[in-house]
């Protein structure tokens, strides 16, 4: 078996010594017992103590524990004790402490001197021998004590050290080594007990006796949480978990990485070693970075969506219309243009000749964009003109009138150019209505100019709601991360002060403080309950709701649900019922998730049920190896309008102020997520007044996805 745990620090007289005993107690070698007792005395008086005691190999004595001493000091006290001559050989058989001055053995081990004291069973001779570099003759009462204790301690096991080999103890200098590792390292035994762990592991698991309720109440936790993760790992090989734990100083909650690796003691029997790595910001920079990536894509699909109906709008001109990018190169055209500037290619002397003529027409658009493009052109904001092109088609001459206009930057650069084409060939052909052209020409250019603000006010409009939403995403997800501490650290801790006030741990109270530390703690936990409902909703939709399949019953499932509902169902006074078929069998799945979800359906039927009763029944469906259970009730009901409505985040049949349930519409949603991750569904079957079938379909042997 290991040492001990390290001594705790000594604080009060009487309080330090019942440590020390404690401790000695459970020492297991002569080495241990002299090393608690060298470093208790050296904290008590602040001087070089040393312990001198039998070796390995009984032949020769060594010093077995010592604080302040060199390794040549404790070799001159080891060969004083030996050798026959020496002033401290007469200590083994005459009993009571001695003080010697610094000149009394060679070397001066002690340069001011110090107390020696036999250590050993009284009447017999001494075994060990106990060097306190004190600079008086005096025997303080901490020294005398200890020697009392610890001397038959020491002969005892020093004796049964000699009968059976002595199980080397932790090297200080491993023991310094770990200690400086910033993870927690801990050492434990096959069943989970503590052996050794490192500062960063006892700041997580250790409370010590003088710790502040919550602190150790956060130490329990973790050490349940701790023992529950280690049990499920394997006998052989590295296994990887991760843990969640509590700051017992700040309340916040961590996610560690668990790495274990079981190893085989000296002295046989089996260990596990554990790493433990904080995760926690790598989580939670996981789920930004997945908040962040949803909001790309969204981002994606309404550009998409504002490109379709750019194109929608631009194909439903009758005009050729062309945008250009500020080199001139063609960026987008509708299909009026496309049919002059880009036919459709065909193979035959036809389509190589309306190729040909898509050409020209593109050489003669170049040329005129070349009046709006350079440093020359920088004043002209827009450039019109006429041209006669080909159609690719037929050959024939297209008089045209071009408008093209510069696009503007909000800083003024130029982002592009539109170009307008208005086929000119009823105008030459009907001369006599030169007027009215002119004026269909004026409105047409008032029509682009309309659409080309009214786009560009769209455009304005999308991008400030893009930054609108952005903004309030990156808000909600700042606000839920900031206030899940917020909330549930002072939430818990009234809680828990409230739960202990109602223990009496402060004194008996009278029956109405108890009633309103009872409504206190019924709404704390409501709120709790909203709180978590919320963060479940975040943790959904981030994808970081894992699933922990495990074999189970539904009777036992059920009978559990019952047993936490029964308080609810004793104030409602309705009649509640299970019916279940006769050898379900047994189930692989998320056991809590089909817990939350029968919770959540039994404690909306027993919400909305006035009169009558609720009836819990699980059925098994062979054919499609689904299980099916149902929570029917006579409450309200629910219309089929509202029945889908209800399934949606913060969502109620009567969302107004005065409604008269109240609720965060949040439950039927998460039922809804989480039948999902199970791979199944929720129904309902409901009409006013008639009440409600909410049914949890799954199937039996769960998915991990």
């Amino acid at each position: 078996m290991a040492s001990p745990a390290p001594l705790p620090p000594v604080e009060a007289h009487v309080g330090a010594r019942l440590a020390l005993a404690e401790h000695l107690l459970a020492c297991e070698s002569a080495v241990a017992c002299a090393r608690a007792m060298v470093e208790w005395l050296a904290r008590q008086f602040g001087v070089a103590v040393a312990c001198l005691g039998p070796g390995d190999t009984g032949t020769a004595s060594v010093c077995l524990a010592s604080e302040g001493l060199t390794g040549a000091q404790q070799g001159v006290l080891a060969r004083a004790w030996d050798a026959p001559s020496s002033v401290l050989a007469s200590f083994r058989t005459r009993p009571g402490a001695r003080w010697l001055a610094a000149d009394a053995l060679e070397g001066a081990a002690f340069p001011g001197g110090f107390l020696a004291v036999p250590l050993g069973r009284p009447g017999a001779p001494a075994v060990a021998l106990l060097g306190v570099g004190l600079s008086g003759p005096g025997v303080p009462q901490d020294v005398a004590w200890v020697a009392s204790c610890a001397g038959p301690l020491i002969a005892r096991l020093a004796a049964s050290d000699a009968r059976a080999p002595r199980r080397p103890e932790p090297d200080r200098l491993l023991r310094r080594v770990i200690n400086a590792v910033s993870d927690p390292v801990l050492l434990t035994d096959a069943e989970g007990g503590l052996l050794f762990a490192n500062g960063r592991a006892e700041a997580l698991l250790v409370a010590g006796p003088d710790a502040s309720p919550g602190r150790a109440r956060a130490v329990e936790l973790n050490q349940r949480l701790f023992r529950e993760t280690l049990a499920q790992g394997g006998a052989t090989g590295v296994h990887r978990r991760e843990v969640p734990l509590v700051d017992p100083v700040e309340g916040m909650d961590l996610l560690f990485e668990l790495v274990t690796t079981p190893v085989l003691a000296p002295d046989g029997p089996a260990v596990v070693v554990s790493v433990l790595r904080n995760v926690t910001d790598l989580g939670r920079a996981a789920q930004a970075l997945g908040e962040s990536y949803r909001r790309l894509r969204a981002t994606e699909r309404e550009a998409r969506s504002e490109r379709h109906r750019l194109d929608r709008v631009l194909d439903s001109v009758a005009d050729p219309i062309i945008l250009s990018d500020p080199s001139g190169g063609m960026v987008m055209m509708n299909d009026p243009a496309e049919r002059l500037f880009a036919p459709p290619h065909a193979g035959g002397d036809t389509a190589d000749a309306a190729g040909r003529r898509g050409h020209a027409n593109e050489a003669l658009f170049a040329s005129f964009l070349s009046n709006l493009l350079g440093n020359v052109h920088a004043d002209v904001s827009r450039w019109k003109s006429q041209l006669t092109l080909d159609d690719p088609a037929t050959g024939a001459p297209l008089p045209m009138e071009a408008l093209a206009s510069k696009v503007l930057g909000d800083q003024g650069e130029l982002t592009g150019i539109v170009t307008v084409f208005h086929d000119r060939t009823e105008m030459l052909e009907r001369a006599r209505l030169l007027e009215r052209v002119k004026e269909v020409s004026s409105e047409l250019e008032a029509r682009v100019l309309s659409a080309t603000a009214e786009l560009a006010e769209q455009n304005e409009k999308l991008r400030r709601q893009a930054i609108q939403l952005e903004q309030a995403s990156a808000a909600k997800s700042q606000f839920l991360a900031n206030m899940s501490h917020e909330f549930r650290t002072p939430l818990n801790a009234i809680l828990g002060y409230t739960n202990m006030l109602l223990q009496g741990v402060s004194g008996e109270m009278t029956p109405p403080q108890r009633r309103n530390l009872t409504r206190i703690d019924s709404n704390g936990r409501h709120l709790l309950e909203v709180i978590n409902e919320i963060l479940d909703i975040t943790r959904i939709e981030a994808g970081r709701m894992p699933l922990h399949l495990t074999d189970f019953g539904l009777p036992e499932l059920l009978q559990e649900v019952m047993a936490e509902m029964d308080p609810i169902i004793a104030r409602s006074k309705l009649a509640v019922e299970t019916r279940l078929e006769d050898e379900l069998p047994g189930v692989w799945s998320d056991r809590q998730k089909v817990k939350q979800i029968v919770l959540n359906l039994l404690s909306n039927a027993l919400k909305f049920t006035h009169e009558g009763g609720v009836q819990v029944a699980a059925e098994y469906q062979v054919a499609t190896s689904t299980f099916a259970i149902s929570v029917k009730d006579t409450g309200i009901g629910i219309d089929v309008s509202n029945q889908e409505k209800i399934f949606e985040d913060f969502q109620q049949v009567d969302s107004s102020p005065t409604r008269a349930y109240g609720g965060t519409g949040l439950g039927l949603s998460i039922c809804r997520r989480l039948a999902a991750m199970l791979g199944g569904r929720v129904s309902l079957q409901s009409s006013p007044g008639q009440g409600s079938t909410f049914t949890l379909h799954f199937p039996r042997r769960a998915r991990r996805t």
